[in-house]
């Protein structure tokens, strides 16, 4: 199998490769994420996917990157991580009883050929309307301080979600039937 590199950080990701026996190696990009003024939100995430995927390429002689980006979007508005707890409350608040997008870009790069693909994924997700007390008890907890629109599927923030209208992968931060499909066109046989 060829050798795959994700190019992040995030213990989420790296969990979701390893659930479904991907062999891997994580070598972090030291790519900033900050949203470029004048993009889609879309634009945004492919932009930040794509140079996450470049640097780590650019620093390899083989290999597959896998590059993502997952952001929430609300009317049209990037929400990131939050910047401290009061940050978390307001995004929390806005999300509270509405729905919201969750879109996730990938950028492959393979480093020997200099070969790139890129693929979206956007989910749909609807939140369960929260009390304020709802709203501070989970933020208390900690686990919406580094997860973009200050919740986490995957943990507690699930009690906040209602339902969701796509892939529940992308959400967590890394869409696999997308990314597989990808993988796939690249070589790349998981099952």
């Amino acid at each position: 199998m060829k050798r795959l590199i994700l190019a992040s950080a995030s213990p989420r990701r790296r969990d979701l490769l390893a659930e479904v026996g991907l062999r891997f190696e994580v070598i972090p990009s030291s790519v900033e994420e900050e949203h470029q003024d004048g993009l889609s939100p879309l634009e945004v995430a492919r932009t930040l996917a794509g140079e996450k995927a470049a640097d780590v390429a650019s620093r390899l002689t083989s290999g597959i990157v896998i590059g993502a980006d997952t952001i929430v979007v609300l009317d049209g508005e990037i929400l990131g991580k939050p910047k401290d707890p009061e940050d978390a409350f307001q995004m929390l608040r806005r999300l509270s009883g509405r729905s919201h997008e969750v879109i996730t870009a990938l950028v492959l790069i393979e480093a020997e050929s200099g070969k790139m693909m890129t693929g979206q994924e956007t989910t749909r997700v609807f939140f369960k309307e929260m009390t304020d007390r709802e709203i501070s008890a989970y933020i208390s907890t900690g686990e919406p301080m580094d997860k973009a629109g200050a919740y986490g599927i995957q943990g507690k923030g699930m009690l906040l979600v209602r339902r969701i209208q796509g892939c529940y992968t992308n959400v967590v931060g890394l869409p696999m039937m997308k990314l597989t499909e990808m993988l796939s066109e690249m070589g790349v046989r998981i099952l």
